[in-house]
C-alpha cells in the first residue's frame, strides 16, 4: 500500500472499477436476497438480472454486510500497511451498513473512522474519492474525513422514478410516503435531503419530469467546476441522452460519469430510474 490512510466504502458507491483500483479504494458488498438466494452486489447479481426479477414481481430484499466482513476488510488493510482507515458509507437512514462498520471498527487493529455520509450511489462515490485524494496527498485520517464531509456537504442528488411503488414497499421514501397516494397519478422527482429521500416535485408526464430533472441539475451546477454522475436502471438511452444534454449545458463540467446502478439501489427504485448527482469540486 502506497499510503498510510486506507479508504473503505461499500458497493452502493458505484465507483468505476478502474477508479477504485487507481486510488486503492475497497468496497464492501451489500447483499441482495432474491427469493431464497443471498447474492453479493457487484459479483453475484447484475443490474439486468435484478431488473428482470422486479419486472416479474419476484420478491427482492436487501441486506447490510456483516460486521465480520468489515472486520476482515479492516484486518486485511492493516496487514497491507495501513496505519489508519476511513470507512465511508451510504446513509444510515437506508441501511444498517454504517452500524455494522461501527461494530467492526471497535475491534480493528488500527484506528478506523466510520462516516455516515448521508449519501448513496456516486454521491457517496465522490466522497470516497475526496477522502482518497486527501490520503494520497499525505493527509491524516482526520484530514481525509474532513475532505469527504466537505464533499458531501456540497453534493446534491436528484432522481426520477417511473413509480414510487418500489420505494414504498421498501420503506425508503421517508416523509414522501405521506404523498404516495396523491403521487400515483404523476411522475415524481425526488432528492436526497438529510440522508433521506424526499419529494421534490410532481410532474404530469415522464418527458416533462426528465426535462425538469435536467433543468434542476444545470441550475445546481452553475458555472463552477463540478463533477456529475448520471445513473439509471434498465434505461440506458435515457441516461445517455441526459448526459449529452448536460455536457452541453454545464460550462464548469469536469468529470461526467454515466452508469447503471447496482442491484441494491435498483431493488428500491425499480426499472426506469434516472438519477443525477451534482458534486462541486
Amino acid at each position: 500500500m502506497s499510503r498510510h490512510v486506507a479508504i473503505v466504502t461499500d458497493s452502493t458507491a458505484y465507483l468505476p472499477p478502474q477508479t477504485m483500483e487507481r486510488h486503492g479504494i475497497i468496497a464492501v458488498p451489500l447483499t441482495v436476497v432474491l427469493g431464497d438466494q443471498a447474492l453479493e452486489e457487484g459479483t453475484e447479481i447484475s443490474a439486468r438480472s435484478l431488473a428482470q426479477a422486479l419486472q416479474k414481481r419476484r420478491p427482492v430484499t436487501t441486506s447490510r454486510p456483516s460486521p465480520e466482513l468489515f472486520a476482515e476488510t479492516y484486518r486485511t488493510m492493516a496487514e497491507a500497511g495501513a496505519t489508519g482507515i476511513v470507512s465511508l458509507h451510504l446513509s444510515a437512514e437506508f441501511s444498517g451498513t454504517y452500524d455494522a462498520a461501527v461494530l467492526a471498527a471497535r475491534e480493528a487493529p488500527v484506528p478506523v473512522r466510520v462516516v455516515d455520509t448521508g449519501m448513496v450511489a456516486m454521491a457517496l462515490g465522490f466522497c470516497a474519492l475526496a477522502a482518497a485524494e486527501a490520503a494520497e496527498a499525505g493527509g491524516t485520517v482526520d484530514e481525509a474525513v474532513t475532505a469527504a464531509e466537505k464533499r458531501a456537504a456540497g453534493t446534491s442528488a436528484f432522481f426520477y422514478v417511473d413509480t414510487l411503488d418500489y420505494l414504498r414497499r421498501g420503506g425508503r421514501i421517508g416523509a414522501a410516503q405521506a404523498l404516495f397516494g396523491s403521487a400515483l397519478a404523476v411522475k415524481p422527482l425526488l432528492q436526497l435531503d438529510g440522508g433521506r429521500i424526499e419529494m421534490l416535485e410532481k410532474v404530469r408526464t415522464a418527458s416533462r419530469a426528465i426535462a425538469r430533472l435536467e433543468e434542476i441539475v444545470a441550475e445546481r451546477a452553475g458555472g463552477a467546476p463540478v463533477d456529475i454522475a448520471v445513473h439509471h436502471l434498465a434505461a440506458p438511452e435515457r441516461a445517455s441522452a441526459l448526459a449529452e444534454r448536460l455536457r452541453e449545458r454545464v460550462p464548469g463540467l469536469a468529470d461526467l460519469h454515466v452508469s447503471e446502478v447496482g442491484a441494491v439501489i435498483g431493488a428500491h427504485t425499480g426499472p426506469g430510474l434516472l438519477a443525477a448527482v451534482v458534486s462541486p469540486r
